[in-house]
């Protein structure tokens, strides 16, 4: 028996566009007995609130309908992720169609709802599942969710299952691919069973598929590997021997390594944002700091250099250095360069506000009338002339509150909103070294040393720097990441960090406090386990403080 395996990229509520292209992967399967996609492919996942529109679920039911007419033409069968309807419930579905016939279908059974996942809210339970009939062959197929827990597969194997096709909706995240192979061993070795674990590719709003889809043998030793973040079909040969079923194809992969793997997530994440929404490129602040030149390079590579427009605004207190270290990254990216000075608008605003202000010290609220005009300027050009604002801000600053709402917070996307200062730099001399395969910007460094070699700074008043408001970053991350990521309290962080008592207390007094400003920010790709978002939905008016007795 031949199964194809068919890793791809899925456009959320595209219900003609996914179907045809889910036909055109099986056409470039001819030879394969049956071909898989992932899990809701039709559809696109995650689905959120649409399941809750019943005219997109009517609407799913009928393409479902028409796709599994469509492999009347004698070609392969097709396994398939789709919806389906029972006594008014929505369920979360695999059908099985050959000769223009739904010859069987199976029902997600285990509905993950936890970090970016709310299918309790949408989807109904299925039962536990049986196996699939398919040429005399009993194919058991667990859907995702269902092979994280034990239950679904021993079920499938008591009733009979002879191997496991596994569709997946798996965003990425740091360290994932050993959790889906650890999952995945066990659950082959608990029944005995061959295992093929299927994922996509592509980016959809904060998430990022990886691919990364493999096959393994009753062992759980790997027998075929195929590629990350990329579309990719995988025709594998089963036989059935003594002892059950084997897949005899071999073929491997090497996947990205840190930091090349959170880069990838990154582009991936922003081109297809961009592409499915329509924008025409990206505007961007680029100040000469490592931040947005980092942030440049993931759109060029991601989108080309013709498609990112970088603006360098300079204030009174922006350095010569600044002005050099922007103009230097936009030569190495080959983007659109200009100046707009903003100091007319401060004057102005200093002038308008005068009165106002009279008898009070100047202090933060000039400083981020720099930041806000700043973005005003970028959404004036993006008004006019269409390309999305990025910004630029990493989660460090995020986290901690140093950044300014309505200022440089705003925008439509944030590619290092997930990423802590001590990844940004990491990634910056990563990219400055090596050019990942399928990036569209230059070969070669893309940011000037100096860049990432400089003491970060707002540059918002006179010698400012960012250590003089917060702890070094190499001790900030550390801290933030046992607060965050680890949800660890004030004492737990201080001992596995050995920072003071007192300085982990503040850092958790501005990460509570700074929660209504990231309320407001815009989207940005996941790439840890506990992105701010989906995985973090603390309250904005919060007294608890694990720092207070």
């Amino acid at each position: 028996m031949s199964i194809a395996l068919v890793q791809m990229n899925q456009r959320v509520g595209d219900l003609a566009g996914n179907a045809a292209k889910i036909l055109e992967w099986r056409a470039k399967a001819a030879d394969a007995d049956l071909v898989m996609v992932p899990e809701l492919q039709l559809t696109g996942y995650p689905l959120e609130d649409l399941v809750l529109k019943p005219e997109f679920v009517r609407r799913s039911l009928e393409a479902a309908e028409r796709l599994a007419d469509a492999t009347a033409d004698g070609g392969p069968a097709l396994l398939f992720g789709a919806l389906h309807v029972e006594e008014g419930l929505v369920y979360n579905a695999m059908v099985l169609a050959e000769g223009g016939l739904v010859i069987a279908r199976t029902l997600k059974h285990e509905l993950p709802n936890y970090g970016t996942f709310d299918e309790k809210r949408v989807f109904a339970s299925g039962p536990l599942p049986v196996p699939m009939e398919f040429r005399g062959v009993k194919i058991g197929v667990p859907i995702c969710e269902d092979i994280w827990r034990e239950p679904v597969c021993a079920a499938l194997a008591r009733a009979g299952a002879e191997l496991l096709l596994v569709p997946n909706g798996s965003p990425y995240e740091l360290d994932k691919d050993d959790v889906r192979l650890r999952l995945a061993q066990d659950r082959a070795t608990e029944t005995g069973l061959p295992l093929a674990y299927l994922n996509r590719v592509g980016g959809q709003d904060e998430l990022a598929f990886d691919g990364s889809s493999f096959v393994i043998g009753s062992s759980g030793a790997i027998v075929v590997q195929m590629p990350d973040w990329e579309e990719a079909l995988q025709l594998t040969e089963w036989r059935r021997g003594a002892t059950g079923w084997t897949c005899e194809t071999r073929a491997t992969h090497e996947l990205d390594p840190y930091p090349a793997d959170i880069y990838a997530a990154m582009v991936t994440g922003l081109r297809d944002y961009v592409g499915d929404n329509g924008f025409p490129g990206v505007i961007l602040g680029l100040s000469g700091g490592i931040d947005s030149a980092l942030s440049a390079a993931v759109a060029v590579d991601a989108l080309g250099p013709d498609k990112v427009w970088c603006v360098m605004m300079p204030s009174r207190f922006t350095s010569a250095e600044s002005l050099e270290d922007a103009e230097g990254c936009a030569k190495l990216l080959g983007v659109r360069h200009d100046v707009i000075p903003i100091v007319p608008g401060v004057e102005a605003l200093d002038q308008m506000l005068a009165p106002a202000f009279a008898g009070t010290k100047p202090g933060l609220a000039e400083e981020n009338i720099q930041s806000r005009l700043r973005m005003v300027t970028l959404m004036a050009l993006s008004n006019r002339f269409g390309p999305m604002v990025l910004t630029t801000g990493n989660k460090s600053e995020m986290s901690v509150g140093y950044s300014t709402i309505y200022g440089d917070m705003a925008g439509g996307y944030s590619v290092l909103k997930d990423a802590y200062k001590t990844t940004v730099f990491a990634l910056a001399r990563w990219r400055n070294a090596i050019k990942p395969d399928g990036a569209l910007g230059a070969v070669g460094p893309v940011m000037p040393e100096r860049v990432i070699d400089k003491p970060p700074s707002a540059e918002l008043r006179p010698d400012q720097k960012d250590e003089d408001s917060l702890p070094p970053y190499a001790v900030l991350d550390r801290i933030l990441e046992a607060l965050v990521e680890k949800e660890f309290s004030v004492r737990e962080t201080a001992k596995l960090t050995g920072a003071d008592d007192e300085l982990v207390a503040d850092i958790e007094r501005k990460l509570l406090r700074a929660e209504y400003k990231r309320r407001q920010a815009p989207p940005g790709v996941k790439l840890g386990a506990r992105n701010f978002g989906r995985d973090r939905r603390y309250p904005i008016s919060n007294a608890f403080h694990t720092g207070k007795p």
